[in-house]
């Protein structure tokens, strides 16, 4: 049975080994950007984010209560814009699911309950960025239902 939850500061070690993994994922596409063998954030920058209400940060245990998978969220509020609709919109920034769980619908029941948690909230929309080169994770997020919004290019130079 799966649980998913608000991250807690208990969870931490779990959350920098998950990092650790995603890093790798990025670090073994885009060698240029990425530093292998580092994480996104330290672990008081999480203890941070963990009690932060606009980033909310949900994990998925195993019925053992071990976590497997995680879901860095940002809420984004547009408001008084002169070109953009007010909106409260959910920025998916990370998603996690370890390497040996894989394959048992873990991701997809983190991606579903952010958007639940997103529509409790009125958002309109969720947003999310994919790496060019992370196939694997591209063909996951359409197969929940994403689709191309914008794409950011790059000049190498």
């Amino acid at each position: 049975m799966l649980n998913i939850r608000r991250a807690e500061e208990k969870d931490l070690g779990s959350v920098l080994d998950l990092l650790s993994q995603v890093l790798e994922v990025h670090a073994v596409i885009r060698p240029d950007l990425f530093i292998s063998g580092t994480r996104k954030y330290t672990e008081a920058e999480l203890k941070e984010i963990f009690r932060d209400e606009n980033r909310p940060v949900f994990v998925a245990e195993d019925e053992s209560g071990r976590v497997i998978g995680y879901c860095f969220c940002i809420l984004q509020q547009v408001e008084h814009s002169n070109d953009l609709r007010d909106s409260l919109s959910m920025y998916m920034d990370d998603l996690c699911v370890d390497e040996k769980c894989r394959g048992q619908k873990v991701g997809k029941a983190l991606c579903d309950y952010a958007a639940h948690y997103a529509r409790k909230l009125g958002c309109y929309d969720i947003t999310l960025n994919v790496w060019e080169g992370n196939d694997q994770a591209l063909q996951f997020y359409q197969k929940m239902g994403f689709s191309v919004r914008k794409m950011v290019m790059e000049k190498i130079l």
